[in-house]
């Protein structure tokens, strides 16, 4: 009884996976944010947007992308402007000297403005104290840098509006276009988008390896159940399965095993009562064999001849039974040696067999019995046909071996009958060319224990192909 060692069932391996992937995709996630500083914005001055439009040439700004200037047709609205948006406007529109109704601004929704107090004489240390909360106040613009003031206001702090993000600042010209001021377009990903990536990378490498533990064991044991059921399409007798891993895998292995266990029994009981019926069948013979002494002469020869044919297929039956249940040697094997062997010793007996192409072919297979299928498919078109003509090439992964002869063929409707134990449906086929029906059943049968097949077919200009398919 082959033993097995269980492991977890394959439902918790799973949920562990993602329950541990899940997890180590947050803790990344929670260190990148935690020990990186936070990426600053893109902030653009109400000054740097007044400086590009009236030079009308590109601005380095401080904080940001550089600012360019473009002419466009028209400029869409974003529809009524909030306190921040409209006073944005209207400080750019004083500073430039154009009515506030000839400046748009376009911007993705939600609050994109502030303001920030910019001292113009910086305080003495002793002076300066830390805004409440240490946060800078928030006021409505006041002026604009550069605007007129009351005498002493450049000793006064003063606003710096500020905008962040993607914008478009456009100024309608006397003819009806648009002087837009803009952000230089670009392709690259900003700093959040970076960090994005950089967590999903992360994230990536560590659960790789656990992804790729999971894969090998969940498909480790599925390769070994392929190659398990290719062998015993081969060889009913092949070691069962010695598989550990999960309750599921554990289950279908043991099925599997005695699934191929009753196989073996079945085939060795079916081929046991053939060979026994065969040889209890010789004892009624041989008493019928005295027995026809007595009879009349004119039919003792015919009752002789049909006795014979009885003895030569229980000989053939046994034959067949007996190679059947020889343990199979498998050994790396050359076919195209094999076949130039058989093919030698037919024509040392007067038989006309050739070899017409002999490529290298190597396969593993039982050398004893994948020559007696040559030799059967020999001796059938020596006999048949006249002539045999053998092939050995491979083609796709699979060994080919052909023989051809020149006789009349088989009829289409009879191509697999004649595969049949004791099937002689062609006429030539009879007692004196030593037939009994068994050599094609022995081509097949042996042909599909090394997980090959066998087929036939009439060729265009007469005769008949055999054609054997092995794994190469």
């Amino acid at each position: 009884m082959t033993m097995f060692r269980r492991g977890a069932p394959l439902f918790v391996q799973a949920l562990g996976l993602v329950i541990v992937t899940l997890v180590a995709a947050q803790l990344i996630a929670i260190a990148v944010i935690f020990n990186l500083p936070p990426p600053p914005p893109e902030f653009y001055r109400s000054a740097e947007i007044v400086r590009a439009l009236k030079t009308g040439q590109p601005v380095q700004p401080r904080d940001g992308r550089l600012l360019v200037v473009k002419e466009h047709g028209s400029m869409r609205s974003n529809g009524p402007d909030s306190i921040r948006r409209a006073d944005f406007k209207a400080g750019i529109a004083r500073a430039i000297g154009v009515p506030a109704n000839r400046v748009e601004l376009q911007t993705d929704n939600g609050p994109r403005f502030f303001v920030r107090r910019t001292p113009v004489n910086p305080p003495s240390t002793a002076d300066a104290r830390p805004p409440p909360n240490g946060r800078q106040a928030r006021e409505p613009f006041a002026r604009e840098p550069g605007s007129g003031g009351p005498p002493g206001a450049r000793d006064q702090p003063r606003d710096e509006p500020l905008i962040f993000g993607d914008f478009k600042f456009g100024v309608r010209q006397s003819d009806g276009r648009w002087l837009v001021v803009e952000p230089k377009p670009t392709f690259r990903m900003d700093s959040w988008q970076q960090r994005i990536l950089l967590i999903l990378l992360l994230s990536v490498i560590a659960v790789t390896p656990l992804a790729w533990l999971f894969a090998r064991r969940l498909s480790q044991p599925i390769t070994a159940f392929a190659d398990a059921a290719e062998r015993l399409g081969k060889d009913p007798r092949t070691p069962p399965l010695n598989l550990s891993g999960s309750t599921e895998v554990v289950a279908a292995a043991s099925a599997f095993n005695m699934m191929q266990e009753r196989l073996r029994r079945y085939v060795e009981d079916r081929t046991a009562m053939v060979g026994a019926i065969a040889h209890d069948l010789r004892t009624p013979l041989t008493r019928l064999k005295f027995r026809i002494e007595a009879a009349p002469d004119d039919i003792r020869p015919k009752l002789a001849a049909d006795i014979d044919q009885m003895e030569a297929m229980i000989a053939a039956t046994l034959g067949f039974v007996r190679d059947t249940n020889r343990p199979a040697e498998r050994t790396k094997l050359e076919l195209s040696s094999l076949l130039e062997s058989v093919m030698d010793e037919a024509a040392e007996t007067g038989g006309d067999a050739t070899v017409e192409q002999a490529e290298k072919t190597v396969i593993e297979g039982d050398p004893v019995a994948l020559k007696r299928l040559v030799q059967n498919l020999v001796e059938n078109a020596l006999k048949y046909g006249g002539a045999a003509r053998g092939r050995v090439y491979a083609d796709d992964g699979m060994a080919i071996i052909e023989i051809d002869d020149d006789g009349p063929g088989v009829p289409p409707a009879e191509l697999e009958r004649v595969f049949e134990p004791f099937y002689r449906g062609e006429p030539s086929r009879n007692r004196q060319t030593g037939g009994i029906g068994l050599g094609l059943a022995v081509v097949r049968s042996l042909a599909r224990a090394h997980g090959g097949d066998v087929t036939l077919a009439n060729r265009q200009d007469g005769g008949l192909r055999a054609s054997v398919r092995l794994p190469a």
